[in-house]
């Protein structure tokens, strides 16, 4: 089986996106991992599949598989290389459009100066939502909010982590650090990750405060491992430090990839982030079926 596809990345992270709009490819979980895969397959962290209008008002449907195979909820940086990819491609000659991922319905904008702005939504506190399983732990007050302790499997890591847990349409457990660079994301992502507390696992995010408006973060995405840059995991870790009492509405995100700009006024309010969206190259690749 012969498919066309397109490499993207926003802020590094990197995306293999499908054009779906004249039919599905059907592809198994087997097949998106051949795909996401860097030494046998293009290599992406996550597969985006560009599919027709599901309803009136939305532009186009917009399906997220991680490398691993899994269909997952959203991707912020994704999303920016999403609108970028129908432009190019001609599907649309909107600069603004709405796409429907699988839970929820977003606001995508390609600004004059190339960066895109996604209208991220609301972030969700009900632990249920996230989901997450609070039973039977004690909420550790901060700023007028809250973390929640988690204990670790023992091993060389640290004993427990204190997360701050949101979801922005994908599940995040969000950790304050003194040094990003330093942080033991690898030893300790995973053990979040796969945390008994959160039912459908959780990405987990690393937040160094430099100031009000300016963080450093590192991010172990469910399904990916450590990804250059994460947008929902900056929408999420903004919205964090800001309900903990660390930071401004405004605050620029500093990942290994790039520069996010998320912007969240509290409340029932959305977050919108900002960033880059880039084309790396197109091809085609022979995959098994």
């Amino acid at each position: 089986m012969r498919i066309r596809f397109t490499k993207m990345q926003g802020a590094g992270n990197d995306f293999v996106v499908l054009d779906e709009t004249r039919g599905r490819l059907g592809l198994s979980p087997a097949q998106y991992r051949g795909l996401a895969d860097r030494h046998f397959g293009v290599g992406a962290d996550q597969i985006l599949s560009v599919r027709p209008s599901p309803a009136p008002g939305i532009d186009f449907e917009y399906v997220i598989h991680n490398a691993d195979g899994n269909e997952v909820e959203h991707c912020g940086n994704g999303a920016r290389c999403f609108v970028r990819y129908v432009r190019q491609r001609g599907l649309t000659d909107k600069s603004t459009i709405r796409v429907r991922t699988v839970n929820a319905d977003i606001e995508l904008t390609e600004r004059p100066d190339g960066r895109v702005t996604v209208d991220m939504g609301p972030p969700v506190f009900d632990e249920a939502r996230v989901p997450f399983d609070p039973a039977g732990l004690q909420p550790q007050a901060q700023g007028g909010w809250h973390t929640w302790r988690l204990a670790l499997a023992p091993g060389a890591g640290p004993a427990h982590a204190d997360v701050a847990v949101l979801s922005m349409g994908n599940p995040h457990a969000v950790q304050l650090v003194d040094d990003v660079d330093a942080a033991p994301v690898h030893a300790v992502g995973p053990l979040v990750e796969h945390h008994a507390r959160f039912p459908r696992r959780v990405n987990a995010g690393f937040l160094q405060v430099l100031d009000r408006g300016q963080v450093k973060l590192r991010v172990w995405e469910r399904g990916a491992g450590e990804t250059l840059a994460c947008g929902t995991g900056a929408c999420a870790a903004v919205v964090a430090g800001i309900r903990l009492g660390l930071l401004d509405a405004r605050v620029d995100v500093h990942t290994r990839g790039g520069l996010l700009t998320i912007e969240w006024d509290g409340a029932a309010g959305p977050v919108r982030m900002t960033g880059p969206a880039a084309t790396v190259f197109e091809g085609e690749i022979e995959i098994p079926t």
